[in-house]
């Protein structure tokens, strides 16, 4: 993992193999931003023409690198963009320097240490920095190489992996951030919650990323057993036998055609003065082929990914045990893995699902909601204050709102405007949606008490009202669709790599935060 240390050295002064300044995209040309001031003097205060006359704009991500005078310890310059300069009196944005961060570490893969002289007013700018260095270092090499030990199904997606292809560059080893003050307790504390986040987001990419060969309900179970003894979490794991007996008729149903049985992991997170609940549910389909109603060519190739919901619950829970939370955080994994097979569900067939309801299945590639149904249930007999559910549930969602964005559901309009709000302050594209009731109607069954599909037209809100039937009653509950931004298969940018990506957990664990604090009700 690449290693985060706040710095009192100057940037003219910190030894390393590069120096990271900030430039922005001015109404002349690029404008050096604040914390370079030592770097463009070394420069005879002309770092933005040379920048310019390299082709530098200043825009959003973009990254120029150039020899460093004479007057600076570290070899090489890197200038990264900002976008747009502020308006007067005002700062540049956490997700701006987030991203610029993250566009920085990826480009400096291979070094050793890096120095990042960005914009650094107050403990919340350097918290920001810190969070996309250390997400933009990021790496999955687990299987290029000769690495045999991350290729244990046991170690699962329990660690960044080590390993890399002949020639292959690693991430960056070490961020040393300056302008921050490692005596300052507000800088500390946002340090220290910078690493034990980006931690645990790094452990749910390398969790997605990992094929499902190695990651299947019993390792991911495996993973989680062991990520509570570290964190005094504790784990139940529901095996088959367990699951039959409790009646759980949905994750059963959709993990019976695999010859990896499926599971249900709760992970419990309390604390001795917590005056509030949080109950998170994830959808962990290990791989998703569709089922009997086999996903057509070109659809099969990520499924891997179809656990990132279950992967954010559980990275959420672990970072609010790490940070010591005032506030009771319950996970909730509902693993399977969804293959056809003699003994596979059929369409047609009707399960009887842990909250004594029947639900007569037309699509087995419409499973997710199958799992988190019986999760939901279950998770609602402790009656905790809220439940939230994060799933990459439809590709309607992907139709509605695009790659990057995942969309809001929720029994509950202030809380569904609550989690947007928050979602917009840590970085995470979101937006409201609604549950109209006229969709409902499209999933009567002749046969069962409900069915799994409905009207084709709005089919993510359909998924939502779907999942409404299995919240206990008075439970505020709010549903993530994940489906765009939980895999990104494009180049990297910012802080995003390619491949999985961590998305919600920073969302789960800011409404984590805030329930502590009191300021949700």
């Amino acid at each position: 993992m690449t290693a985060l240390t706040l710095s009192t050295a100057g940037a003219a002064t910190l030894r390393a193999d590069a120096l990271v300044v900030g430039v922005a995209k001015g109404a002349k040309g690029p404008v050096v931003a604040p914390g370079a001031e030592a770097v463009d003097k070394a420069f005879d205060g002309k770092l933005a023409s040379v920048l310019e006359t390299l082709g530098a704009t200043g825009a959003e991500g973009e990254v120029t690198k150039l020899p460093a005078p004479s007057g600076l310890k570290a070899p090489v310059v890197l200038a990264v963009g900002l976008g747009a300069v502020p308006e007067k009196d005002e700062a540049y944005d956490a997700e701006t320097l987030r991203r610029a961060a993250g566009a920085a570490a990826r480009a400096l893969n291979g070094s050793k240490k890096a120095a990042f002289a960005l914009p650094v007013e107050a403990a919340e700018d350097a918290e920001a920095i810190a969070e996309g260095a250390l997400l933009g270092a990021y790496a999955f090499t687990a299987y290029q190489g000769n690495n045999k030990d991350t290729k244990d199904s046991k170690n699962a997606g329990a660690t960044q992996a080590t390993g890399s292809r002949a020639g292959a560059k690693q991430p960056l080893g070490e961020v040393a951030l300056i302008g921050a003050k490692p005596r300052d307790k507000a800088h500390k504390a946002a340090a220290e919650r910078a690493i034990a986040l980006t931690e645990e987001i790094n452990r749910a990419r390398d969790l997605v990323n990992t094929p499902p060969n190695d990651l299947f309900p019993e390792s991911f179970a495996a993973v989680a057993t062991a990520a509570g003894k570290e964190h005094g979490i504790r784990v139940q794991v529901l095996d088959e036998k367990a699951l039959a007996k409790g009646g759980f008729g949905g994750i059963l149903g959709v993990g019976q055609g695999s010859a990896h049985g499926p599971r249900l992991v709760k992970l419990a997170y309390t604390h001795p003065k917590a005056e509030k609940t949080l109950a998170l549910v994830g959808k962990g389909i290990t791989y998703d082929s569709g089922g009997i109603s086999l996903k057509p060519a070109g659809h099969n190739e990520t499924m891997k990914c179809d656990m990132s919901g279950a992967a954010a619950v559980f990275a959420a829970v672990v970072t609010a045990a790490r940070l010591g939370l005032r506030v009771n955080v319950t996970g909730w994994l509902a693993l399977a893995e969804n293959m056809p097979s003699g003994t596979a569900t059929r369409p047609g067939d009707v399960l009887r699902m842990y909250s004594g309801k029947t639900v007569e299945v037309l699509n087995t590639d419409a499973e997710g909601r199958l799992v988190l149904a019986d999760a939901l249930w279950k998770a609602s007999e402790e009656k905790p204050d809220a439940i939230v559910d994060v799933a990459t549930l439809t590709g309607a969602m992907v139709l509605a709102l695009g790659n990057r964005t995942f969309g809001i559901m929720s029994n509950d309009d202030a809380f569904r405007t609550s989690i947007h709000e928050i979602a917009e302050e840590v970085g995470e594209q979101s937006w409201p949606m609604p549950l109209p009731a006229e969709l409902r109607k499209g999933m009567d069954s002749p046969t069962a008490d409900i069915s799994n599909m409905g009207e084709r037209m709005g089919g993510g809100l359909v998924a939502g009202l779907f999942l409404k039937e299995f919240v206990g009653e008075g439970i505020t509950w709010a549903h993530l669709d994940i489906a765009g931004p939980a895999f990104h298969e494009g180049a990297p940018y910012g802080y995003t790599p390619k491949g999985g990506t961590g998305s919600a957990v920073r969302t789960l664990v800011k409404l984590a935060e805030r329930t502590a604090a009191g300021d949700l009700g």
